[in-house]
């Protein structure tokens, strides 16, 4: 006979609840980006104030670091893997925006060819996001390759910048970091329940939601692409493929200063976790 009871604690039901679960504890992760978003959104609201707009993003960009800090959501090691990519950002804002691939129109003090200093919070909003999964979802790499893996970010890194004189090796710089990630698997516990995902499937994934962000970000003015200048456009598709590359510089960095990620003989992917 069926049971409605039955019906509602069944298969289905508990994978809705997995499902909103990780929904959930990626929303949470995400906490820094979302703040800062915010931060950005409610600052073209502000009336006239004798501080540039990019200057007081910048205030607002480290008391938040600091609060994190103190309240313990992110740890001394996580803030400095996030000052990390805050410096690398702010390079990569300074050669890019040199070549005019995109602008900050506005003036600001804290500023430097063109680059406001809170757009390293850009990358560090990133960074805050691997750290806080790492620990929000007990992450951890299996079959991990660190110095292949190393090796292909930061050649990819480096081809964002040389792509601008030398020919383009994007797509094979994507197909190396898919071969060095091959085996590789993320795992991570949702209500308890030990699951994983390819490491390369992950970063199509976070690639994906970046670049959901980065519409949103320059929607309310963070910066500015040449064709949004006139008027809002949606970013170009092609930076969702830019984002699934360059997440794996960020990984990489927070990788290196976890535990051992090495997966250990005979140990199962799925487990419950006690």
């Amino acid at each position: 006979m069926f049971s409605v009871s039955a019906y509602f604690t069944g298969p289905l039901t508990s994978s809705v609840r997995q499902l909103l679960d990780f929904a959930w504890t990626q929303t949470r992760a995400c906490a820094f980006a979302i703040a800062l978003l915010s931060g950005v959104a409610v600052s073209t609201l502000l009336p006239g104030l004798p501080v540039a707009r990019y200057d007081l993003l910048v205030v607002y960009g480290v008391l938040l670091t600091m609060l994190f800090w103190l309240r313990g959501w992110e740890s001394g090691r996580d803030i400095a893997v996030i000052t990390v990519c805050h410096v690398i950002g702010l390079a990569f804002e300074l050669v890019k925006v040199s070549l005019g691939s995109w602008s900050y129109p506005e003036p600001a003090v804290l500023k430097f060819a063109g680059v406001p200093l809170y757009g390293g919070f850009l990358y560090a909003a990133v960074g805050s996001y691997i750290c806080r999964a790492w620990h929000l979802f007990d992450l951890e790499l299996t079959r991990y390759r660190p110095r292949a893996t190393a090796a292909v970010a930061a050649a990819i890194y480096l081809n964002f910048f040389s792509h601008h004189w030398l020919p383009d090796a994007r797509w094979p710089l994507a197909g190396l970091l898919v071969a060095v990630t091959a085996g590789t698997s993320a795992r991570f516990t949702v209500r308890g329940v030990r699951r994983h995902m390819p490491l390369a499937l992950s970063f199509v994934l976070i690639g994906f939601f970046l670049w959901v962000a980065e519409n949103l970000a320059t929607y309310v003015g963070a910066w500015r692409y040449p064709y949004q200048l006139h008027g809002w456009q949606p970013v170009s598709v092609e930076k969702f493929g830019a984002w699934s590359l360059l997440i794996s510089i960020t990984v990489v960095l927070v990788a290196a200063v976890r535990p051992s990620t090495a997966q250990r003989p005979g140990q199962p992917i799925h487990r419950a976790k006690a």
